[in-house]
């Protein structure tokens, strides 16, 4: 069946491609001139370009545009416009979508474009700290998380930190592209090498069993595997993974750089223990991490020669395409505890509505639609169990135990009782600030340049004056 007027406007490979006219999994292409990062800043993407009509020709109730993440998952894409589609056909609204890829941080150009022009997409995608950067763009979405809280329960801690700005929800948190870091491991080199059956820490269906699965435990199992040659596949360089690991391990030793006052704490007993700490597992770390990117560490798992990542199940999914003889073997599960707990770094995605918006009630009800608990668990199953939500009742759809292989492989991908929490990379500082410390690596380069030889207090002194002066710009 074809959809009559459909036209899918994609951003994919630097270039536009259009879709048209197309059965719902049936894809012709036409490329499209190139966008240069420019057009981007100059508002090409606010003036209007990205948008193309999607979902339905009638608009009685008006149209509302969205730009979403364009998700690595292949069909991923196709069950959310269904489920906009679903929303649309009963609103009778004309719904515009387009998906924009991350790559090339096209995304987040696409999102400074239209709030310096105050013209675009009436709903767009926000990850991390950008509703928080964005919030003078941003209309304040209180009213829809109240309303979702009232059906879906609690949303994780972690998730309100970074979608609540001065007591204003400027998104509502969203489960398609949620993500949790999580250890994904070769069981069988794990046991073989280290003595540990992460299978029987975090069994398939049951609660965790990890009280032994602490930073020291996982500090000595490093240094075994790299002397077997399958080393621990730890990033070092200024990536999103880096910072998400190794930001894991500050909170789990409770090293603060900054408070949440405002407060540079970096000059405390906590961050040495870390430092020290880092230093140690550095040693086993590839020779080279500081030049990884986000995609090396799923290539060292895959090729057979890494014993352990942090990653969501990304490099698992693609070996069951490419590496099935790895991919039968990974185990994705919880990270260590240290001595202030267990913290799974998270990145929430929160779509969020511009306050210059022409259709603000029926963004807030596509919002809302797409929130619900059936719709939720369409997007995870989508995603292979990729996508977390952030309501925590939702941690019991059956996909993370189901899928395989071998099944169970992502049982303890979402959190499942135990300690463990979810925790934002350089938080308890204030967003905006946060923000930089992570763009900046601050984190990580600590680690390294103690671990290279640098005195301490010259490593802290350092990022002392890196965090205060981010209190200045």
């Amino acid at each position: 069946m074809r959809w009559p007027g459909v036209s899918i406007l994609r951003y994919q490979n630097e270039a536009f491609v259009r879709v048209q006219s197309v059965p719902f999994r049936e894809v012709n292409v036409m490329q499209f001139n190139k966008l240069s990062r420019r057009g981007v800043v100059a508002g090409g993407v606010a003036a209007g370009f990205l948008s193309a009509p999607f979902v339905r020709s009638a608009n009685a109730a008006g149209t509302v545009t969205i730009g979403l993440w364009d998700h690595w998952v292949p069909g991923a894409n196709d069950v959310q416009s269904a489920i906009i589609k679903e929303w649309a056909d009963k609103e009778k609204v004309e719904v515009k979508v387009d998906y924009i890829t991350s790559q090339g941080n096209k995304l987040l150009l696409t999102l400074a474009a239209e709030a310096q022009a105050k013209s675009g997409h009436d709903i767009m995608e926000f990850t991390n700290w950008e509703p928080a950067q964005h919030n003078a763009a941003l209309e304040p979405v209180n009213d829809v998380v109240e309303r979702v809280v009232a059906k879906n329960g609690p949303i994780d801690p972690a998730v309100e930190y970074l979608g609540k700005y001065e007591g204003k929800w400027l998104g509502v948190p969203m489960t398609r592209g949620t993500l949790l870091l999580g250890c994904c491991s070769r069981f069988d080199m794990m046991k073989e090498h280290a003595g540990i059956d992460v299978q029987a820490l975090y069994p398939a269906g049951k609660p965790p069993n990890d009280a032994s699965w602490t930073w020291d435990a996982f500090l000595a199992a490093a240094e075994k595997c790299q002397k077997a040659g399958v080393g621990f596949g730890l990033p070092l360089g200024s990536t999103t993974d880096t910072n998400q690991w190794v930001g894991a391990l500050f909170l789990a030793f409770g090293a603060e750089l900054m408070d949440a006052k405002g407060n540079v704490t970096a000059k405390s007993d906590k961050v040495k223990q870390v430092l020290e700490y880092g230093k140690k597992l550095v040693a086993f770390c590839p020779s080279d991490a500081t030049a990884w990117d986000d995609a090396s560490n799923n290539k060292w798992l895959l090729s057979g020669k890494g014993a352990l990542i942090m990653n969501p199940p990304s490099a698992w999914a693609v070996g069951k395409r490419d590496a099935p003889q790895v991919a039968e073997k990974c185990w994705t599960h919880g990270f260590p505890k240290g001595p202030a707990g267990r913290f799974n770094p998270i990145l929430p995605r929160f779509y969020g509505v511009w306050n210059f918006s022409k259709n603000k009630p029926a963004a807030k009800s596509l919002l809302e639609f797409l929130t619900l608990r059936q719709n939720a668990e369409k997007q995870v199953a989508a995603s292979q169990g990729y996508d977390i939500p952030p309501y925590t009742k939702f941690n019991d759809f059956k996909t993370w135990d189901e899928e395989g292989p071998p099944k169970g492989s992502i049982s303890h991908y979402p959190i499942k009782g135990g300690d463990q929490k979810a925790g934002v990379t350089c938080s308890p500082a204030p967003p905006l600030i946060a923000a930089q410390i992570w763009a900046q690596a601050v984190q990580a380069q600590m680690l390294v340049r103690y671990a290279k030889g640098e005195a301490m207090e010259k490593t802290i002194d350092w990022a002392s004056r890196e965090v205060e002066g981010f209190k200045r710009t």
